[in-house]
């Protein structure tokens, strides 16, 4: 059954490939189904996938396979709450090295276009209790690609990590 409210991604023709991807990268991700079309169609001809069912990390979504028009932008990401650095570096190495590219502050792009958040929870935790351990975190997470946990671990403390190696 269609969950009520989805989120539905717009893809160029690869939505039930990249589906696949994060239903093989996240935990509670899979695909739940893969709808062909019925007759031909802007982004494809009758019997190509038309959309695909599928969840990321428990998030219901729809891909849908509307060709090149509107391309995927920052605009729109997924944020991925990690609980350490080897889980931090799992997901970013599985976007990035599988066509993907690195951005800044724990953002990176999958080879089809959509954006990640690769987030570890120290970050959002130092985030969120505001004043100078936020202005800490926040400034040393502005000098990172991927985010580097202990770095940020040193930051909320008052320490500078460069110093430390």
């Amino acid at each position: 059954m269609t969950p009520k409210a989805l989120i539905c991604l717009w893809f160029d023709g690869t939505a039930e490939e990249a589906a696949r991807f994060y239903a093989a990268t996240f935990p509670d991700s899979e695909v739940t189904a893969v709808h062909r079309a019925p007759t031909d169609f802007p982004g494809g001809k009758a019997g190509g996938v038309l959309t695909v069912q599928f969840t990321v990390c428990g998030l219901p979504c729809l891909g849908l396979n509307g060709g090149p028009i509107f391309p995927q932008t920052e605009a729109f990401s997924f944020q991925i709450a990690t609980d350490d650095q080897a889980e931090t570096d799992r997901y970013w190495t599985a976007i990035t090295g599988n066509g993907g590219a690195e951005s800044a502050c724990g953002w990176c792009k999958d080879r089809w276009g959509m954006n990640w958040q690769i987030t570890p929870r120290v970050l959002t935790d130092a985030m969120a209790a505001g004043g100078e351990t936020a202005q800490r975190a926040f400034t040393a997470m502005m000098t990172m690609r991927k985010i580097d946990v202990a770095a940020i671990e040193a930051a909320v403390r008052g320490e500078d990590s460069r110093a430390q190696g």
